[in-house]
């Protein structure tokens, strides 16, 4: 009888804590949280989280890892923000390549095939890729996948001839990229030409490079610029668009140093920070552009960093950013 009894309370006690911790919990105040992390990275809480990719090169180019989240600064609109997260986790990318199979690729897609082997080789194992090819137009080569051997199949197996439908071919992989499982997105595009038979503009297509989060690395793969307007109107449009998503634009003069310059980008994609802010400036309504700077306070000891990230986003929190 004096066990039942026992067992009895024990149960009666357990039960009056299990039921009376949520009303307890409930009058605590809790403390602001910060996006929880998922395997691929940050989780995106709310619709109000601005997030970004940021790189970190010291004055020889070398990539700086190590820095905490007290040596960034993010200013929107010129307002100092709180970082809300911060990661420096090699984090799987979902990447985009845009490849040119126009005419005058003839001859040197294999050497270009060859260098993008290099950079699948310096990716992260959980990596995922699709290919755009394009000539005169611009078309879906192989959808998202694990496998770096279907891209490169499927550049083989492709002809070169016709134009160039840079344009389309850079916007088809900035509509498709937003579908990537992974929150770091970053679109390659490998161009030996300007664009001569788009559909879309370069305006369209800027709009929606700045609407989307996601970073571009331009090779132009041409010989060394001669000074003809066509090809420095074309490196103007590849670095423009690198600028505006924090990548980079490279123009490399022979095979081995298109080699080296892909190899690096696949480097550096695995050598970033994420960091997310909530926006405390007071216009965030309609879709109006927002212009970010991130300013680096280096520790001592260390000479002084260059920093690079996207230049702004859309204060319209119902769009992806």
């Amino acid at each position: 009888m004096r066990i039942t009894v026992g067992l009895a309370i024990s149960l009666a006690l357990f039960l009056s804590i299990v039921i009376g911790l949520p009303s307890a919990r409930a009058q605590q105040p809790q403390p602001p949280q910060t996006p929880p992390k998922t395997e691929d990275g940050p989780l995106k809480i709310g619709t109000n989280l601005v997030t970004m990719t940021v790189s970190v090169t010291d004055s020889q180019e070398r990539f700086v890892t190590g820095l905490e989240a007290e040596n960034f600064e993010i200013y929107d609109e010129k307002v100092l923000q709180k970082i809300e997260f911060f990661s420096d986790d090699d984090a799987p990318v979902s990447v985009g390549i845009i490849f040119d199979l126009s005419g005058s690729m003839k001859g040197r897609v294999s050497r270009s095939n060859i260098a993008l082997r290099k950079f699948m080789d310096t990716c992260h194992e959980e990596d995922e890729y699709f290919m755009v090819g394009f000539n005169s137009q611009a078309k879906l080569l192989s959808d998202f996948t694990p496998n770096p051997e279907r891209i490169t199949s499927a550049v083989m197996l492709a002809q070169t001839k016709g134009e160039t439908a840079l344009y389309d071919a850079v916007y088809i992989g900035t509509e498709k990229i937003r579908q990537g499982r992974h929150p770091r997105k970053a679109l390659i595009i490998i161009s030996d030409g300007q664009d001569n038979n788009s559909r879309y503009t370069f305006r369209e297509l800027r709009n929606l490079v700045r609407e989307t989060d996601v970073q571009i690395y331009s090779l132009g793969i041409t010989n060394v610029f001669n000074g003809d307007p066509l090809e420095m109107e074309g490196q103007g449009i590849l670095e423009e668009l690198a600028r505006l998503t924090g990548g980079r634009a490279f123009f490399p003069n022979n095979d081995l140093e298109l080699q080296e310059v892909i190899t690096r980008i696949g480097i550096e994609l695995r050598h970033q920070y994420s960091i997310g802010y909530i926006p405390t400036t007071t216009d965030q309504t309609g879709n109006r552009w927002h212009k970010i700077k991130v300013k680096i306070n280096a520790p001592k000891g260390l000479p002084s960093l260059t920093v690079r990230a996207k230049e702004g986003y859309y204060a319209n929190f119902g769009r992806e950013q």
